[in-house]
């Protein structure tokens, strides 16, 4: 008979809480002979480079991920919550206090923020009488992004599972294993890149080698990977929702 790999890792689970017990009431080091990586998928006795090279594969493959945290650029902290997939992904972004919602479907994309970001011009409210009643008519509409604004690059890649993955999990320098770790009760493999200064990735054990969490080199932020594989509903706004400015948004 075949065992439940669900009924292992239960039991593995409860071996290492019995033993941690142990461990902190008898005073010692550890538990002699247990396996870190017994009933895992068994990533985390791979050397550094196959265990990226695994990660890397699985997220690629993953038809959905969920992205939130922080991301720090060009000295500018973004906030993320995006759902991604194959054709595109919705969420909310905050950026200098304005919070904004993207949403990309195949080439289409919109934002959906209140009148304070469509007024919000460099760093400044533009009180303008007419300009205020603009901004006005746009809260809560999903306002279409051009291909043609500069707005639309900058935006979209928030919203592009695989450019923004690709972007996200390359760590700095030498990799290396920095040892066993748990992330929401999933244990994890941790791979460094120049001793963690490179940044880190902990890699779960369980399941698929997914990437869980990441944080990046030189504080540039920390996110959390979740929900892979776990589709959710996409698709354009109905038109009643939606401004179409043709070829440039308002200035913002």
């Amino acid at each position: 008979m075949t065992a439940n790999p669900r009924g292992r890792t239960r039991k593995a689970a409860l071996a290492r809480t019995v033993c941690a017990l142990f461990v902190a009431g008898a005073g010692v080091t550890g538990c002699g002979g247990e396996d870190p990586d017994a009933g895992t998928n068994g990533v985390g006795k791979l050397p550094p480079a196959k265990i990226q090279s695994r990660t890397q594969s699985a997220a690629e493959a993953a038809g959905t991920v969920r992205l939130s945290g922080a991301v720090v650029s060009n000295k500018r902290t973004y906030k993320l919550d995006m759902q991604l997939k194959k054709g595109g992904g919705t969420g909310s972004v905050t950026s200098d206090g304005v919070t904004f919602r993207l949403l990309r479907v195949d080439e289409h994309l919109f934002i959906k923020a209140d009148a304070d970001f469509w007024t919000h011009q460099d760093g400044k409210s533009d009180d303008s009488t007419s300009d205020t009643a603009a901004a006005g008519k746009l809260e809560g509409m999903y306002v279409k992004v051009p291909k043609g604004d500069p707005a639309y690059q900058q935006l979209s890649v928030f919203t592009d599972k695989d450019v923004l993955l690709d972007g996200l999990l390359s760590l700095q320098g030498e990799l290396a294993t920095d040892g066993h770790h748990e992330f929401n009760g999933v244990r994890t493999i941790r791979l460094t890149g120049d001793k963690g200064s490179g940044g880190r990735i902990d890699v779960s054990l369980e399941g698929k080698p997914y990437p869980l969490l990441l944080v990046r080199a030189g504080d540039a932020g920390t996110i959390r990977l979740t929900d892979w594989g776990r589709d959710f509903a996409l698709k354009a706004p109905d038109k009643a929702d939606t401004v179409d400015y043709g070829q440039q948004l308002p200035s913002s």
